[in-house]
């Protein structure tokens, strides 16, 4: 899982304005106060932590409104890299990312700062990742070290999240290097997370870099041994098989669009698996 931003180094809270104190607490008329005194809005720690850091960090919509009206740096980085809307999805604070959002926080970056998609994927916070998701964000993002946005919610056993992303289009067979979210989810145990995957059209038989299947991960006589194993013996039907077929032809980026489709109802919710 990933760990939220915490002061890691000696000395690392001993420049904190005032300013920072309050946003962090969440005193909302100190903020006020602090400002029309003068304060500076983006005045950074050792750590270049700024108020609105802090504010986001809290789950301080009111205090972070206030700074960014006053001119905070919406897309802030500390000296690990972590933005105020890492901050908010590390923390679960949808209406956060929402303002952030508003304010042109950048919702996806191209390098491998900590990703505030892969946080909220890893903590379970599926209102902030939806939230992302609705600005167009790479839901398939792959980085080196922690994977895609699903494998990370696979090995956490973020089952809202799992199904968000794969609802949302994300390659079910994109993990971690060779290691797919169906083999975080037969490490993890976790059958349930296990059939969605297969729903959505895992392969079962995908190696990893120990020339491994899912199975061969599992547990022994564990619940999600017996998943993959039925999955072997009961290939999908011809019906599954159409439904992934339209849903990969029309891809990812217009899935949203199916209610649109001219067809029955039924089929409707079929394809977007309601």
């Amino acid at each position: 899982m990933l760990a939220a931003m915490l002061p890691t180094r000696k000395g690392s809270w001993a420049d904190r304005s005032p300013l920072h104190d309050a946003a962090s607490q969440g005193r909302l008329l100190s903020v006020k106060t602090l400002i029309a005194q003068g304060y500076n809005v983006n005045a950074l720690t050792i750590d270049q932590v700024t108020p609105l850091h802090e504010a986001c960090l809290g789950d301080h919509v009111g205090c972070a409104r206030i700074l960014l009206e006053a001119g905070a740096n919406v897309n802030a980085t500390t000296i690990d890299g972590v933005t105020p809307l890492f901050n908010a999805c590390s923390r679960g604070s949808a209406s956060c990312v929402e303002l952030l959002l508003e304010y042109g926080a950048k919702a996806q970056w191209e390098t491998c700062l900590p990703s505030p998609t892969h946080e909220a994927a890893s903590r379970g916070h599926s209102d902030c990742l939806e939230l992302l998701i609705s600005q167009g964000i790479d839901v398939d993002q792959d980085i080196p070290h922690l994977g895609t946005p699903l494998y990370v919610a696979c090995i956490s056993q973020q089952k809202q999240c799992v199904h968000k992303l794969l609802h949302s289009g994300a390659n079910v067979q994109k993990g971690k290097f060779l290691e797919t979210p169906l083999h975080a989810a037969a490490k993890q145990s976790s059958a349930e997370i296990a059939n969605v995957l297969l729903e959505f059209g895992a392969d079962i038989n995908a190696k990893n870099t120990e020339f491994e299947r899912p199975v061969d991960v599992a547990s022994p006589r564990s619940l999600v041994e017996t998943v993959l194993l039925l999955q072997e013996a009961a290939p999908c039907s011809l019906c599954q098989l159409c439904r992934l077929r339209i849903r990969n032809y029309i891809g990812k980026a217009k899935l949203h669009l199916i209610p649109q489709l001219q067809l029955p109802t039924m089929l409707k919710e079929f394809l977007q698996y309601r």
